[in-house]
């Protein structure tokens, strides 16, 4: 039986999870996203991080330690003891403007216009949000995007790029190729 412990991960807004899921739903492997264990319970939400040392306790106790599995989402800077038991990274990229887009039609689904828009409960943390996510490619000061660089250059599992404006169905298609057909122990990289 092939394994498959995998990261995916990428800007918000790339659609990490969205892949994380279909891949994990395709190889009937459990699923998590990074949030689940990065944030606390609140509303409104991510607003208070966990330690770093019960994110990754609550992660060795509940995930990492199955045979397989898929994760979304970023560990980069607190993550390298859960990194180091990944068969690979996938590493999404997108056009600033479109990932943009995304994050804020699915800030809609997720919370309703009338809570995020001028007046809503939840405007102040929508904003602060959209205005993190927007500095991701800044270059003015050391961003997320040249630390993401910096940090899967020094990985020592192998990591795949795609661009995530591609349909869900090619990305699907272009993580299990690289897996070699889904064997994750015949991939080569």
């Amino acid at each position: 039986m092939s394994t498959h412990r995998l990261l995916v991960t990428g800007p918000s807004g790339a659609g990490s999870t969205t892949l994380g899921r279909a891949l994990a739903t395709l190889w009937a492997v459990p699923h998590a996203d990074v949030d689940d264990y990065l944030w606390m319970p609140g509303i409104p939400p991510y607003t208070h991080k966990r330690p770093v040392e019960d994110r990754l306790a609550l992660m060795e106790a509940l995930f990492v330690p199955r045979s397989s599995w898929v994760l979304s989402g970023t560990l980069r800077g607190w993550g390298d003891p859960v990194i180091a038991q990944a068969d690979g990274v996938v590493f999404l990229t997108i056009d600033p403007e479109v990932r943009m887009e995304r994050l804020m039609r699915r800030e809609v689904v997720r919370y309703g216009e009338e809570h995020i828009g001028a007046g809503g409960a939840l405007e102040a943390a929508h904003q602060d949000f959209m205005d993190w996510a927007r500095a991701y490619e800044d270059t003015e000061v050391p961003a997320r995007q040249a630390k993401d660089e910096r940090w899967l250059a020094g990985l020592t599992c192998p990591v795949l790029r795609l661009d995530s404006a591609a349909p869900l169905e090619k990305l699907v298609t272009g993580v299990t190729d690289w897996f070699g057909g889904g064997d994750a122990a015949g991939r080569t990289g």
